[in-house]
């Protein structure tokens, strides 16, 4: 919308300063730009610019769909945001109205031989900004949508959302294990409508902590589904009186939406990697290469989080009035894997590249990472074994199976 508004503005300065241009800049031209040129360029531009933003428009919501059906409907979001797609349509849209507000110009407006040859050349500047605009935009066009370029997107946001949490790893407060918070009560405070928890901003709590001499437990995390009557968080007082009010406040710091958000939630971008998967497992599609693309994906992404997350839990928090759930290996590991067996069960190429997968993270991370991994595999070879049709495979499957407990063992 900025960029779209700037190219009008671009276009009222222009004008106000080629009308000028005669009085600053006397000196006589060596060639003379006619009004017809630069009326017809103008008109060029208000033309195309309108059919080109809606022939761009028709083929992102192409992509779009394309995402949708082949991939999954999380990833539109990641879509819809690009910022080449987002360039491009602003430079066109932008153009048309510096174009309209350059004809308007010329027609009520004077100008002298310098005016006319200072519209000429930012007219010639749009252009050139059009023609790179479009030529970004058509490369854009012919990866937007794929799958491929889907997955690399999720992948790409689910990596950057856990290098965001490994950076503040309780979202700025300090580790509340579950067993603390069962034993710890206070004055709750609930949410009062029902979606999905997108953002908690802890920095307001620890405000209120600070002015208040609080202490706050936060008992969900960005992803949590909550209800009406649902726990967010308890509020302690080192008195017996609390400031009337409080949980007003304490619920303000808390955002809500019907979808969840990638934002401060890592989990998510292995359940829409996970969900990929799924629909390329389906017998509508039937791609287990897509599938096994996305366990090297998963298994790239867990093998960075496990050694990464042990040695972030161990950061001074920034806000220690604020204790804040743990994201646990179990819950990410499920994530990850484990619909991917319970569709994938009965192919014995998915199921292979799952177990070795797992396997491989069985030997690197914490323990904590390596008893998830291991609890995967386990569930992963029980489900296979009974789905898999033939001997040979079954085998093929216990076979590997077996390395990966003689390499747990070793």
């Amino acid at each position: 919308m900025v960029h779209v508004a700037s190219y009008a503005v671009m276009g009222l300065i222009v004008a106000a300063l080629a009308s000028l241009a005669t009085n600053y800049l006397p000196w006589a031209l060596p060639f003379e730009i006619s009004t017809d040129a630069i009326d017809s360029l103008l008109t060029i531009i208000a033309t195309s610019m309108l059919t080109i933003t809606t022939f761009s428009l028709g083929a992102l919501t192409s992509a779009y769909s394309s995402a949708t059906s082949n991939g999954t409907a999380r990833a539109t979001g990641l879509l819809t945001e690009d910022e080449i797609v987002q360039s491009s349509l602003a430079t066109f849209v932008g153009s048309f109205l510096f174009s309209i507000v350059g004809l308007i110009a010329l027609k009520v407006s004077f100008y002298g031989p310098q005016g006319r040859a200072l519209l000429f050349i930012v007219t010639l500047v749009v252009i050139a900004m059009i023609v790179v605009a479009l030529l970004r935009l058509i490369n854009q066009l012919t990866k937007l949508g794929r799958v491929a370029d889907t997955i690399s997107r999720i992948e790409n946001t689910a990596k950057e959302a856990m290098e965001n949490r490994l950076q503040y790893p309780f979202l700025g407060g300090k580790s509340l294990p579950d067993v603390a918070h069962q034993a710890r009560r206070g004055l709750p405070v609930r949410a009062s409508t029902v979606g999905y928890v997108q953002f908690i901003t802890i920095k307001l709590l620890a405000d209120i902590c600070e002015q208040e001499s609080l202490q706050i437990d936060v008992l969900v995390l960005p992803g949590s589904f909550v209800y009406e009557d649902s726990l967010l968080a308890h509020i302690h007082s080192q008195g017996d009186v609390l400031p009337e009010g409080i949980e007003h406040l304490v619920h303000n710091a808390f955002e809500f939406g019907p979808n969840r958000s990638f934002d401060q939630d890592p989990r998510f971008g292995l359940i829409a990697l996970t969900e990929v998967a799924l629909r390329a497992l389906s017998p509508a599609v039937n791609d287990p290469g897509t599938a096994i693309d996305v366990i090297g994906r998963q298994t790239r992404l867990l093998s960075y989080w496990g050694e990464a997350w042990a040695e972030a839990e161990k950061k001074e928090p920034e806000y220690p009035n604020v204790s804040v759930l743990p994201l646990i290996y179990e819950d990410m590991y499920e994530d990850a894997f484990n619909l991917i067996a319970r569709d994938g069960a009965a192919q014995i190429d998915v199921m292979s590249r799952l177990l070795k997968s797992l396997t491989a993270l069985t030997r690197i991370g914490p323990m904590a990472s390596r008893r998830a991994a291991q609890h995967q595999l386990d569930l992963a070879y029980e489900r296979s074994l009974e789905a898999l049709s033939t001997e040979a495979e079954k085998g093929r499957l216990k076979s590997i199976y077996k390395r990966a407990i003689e390499d747990a063992a070793a």
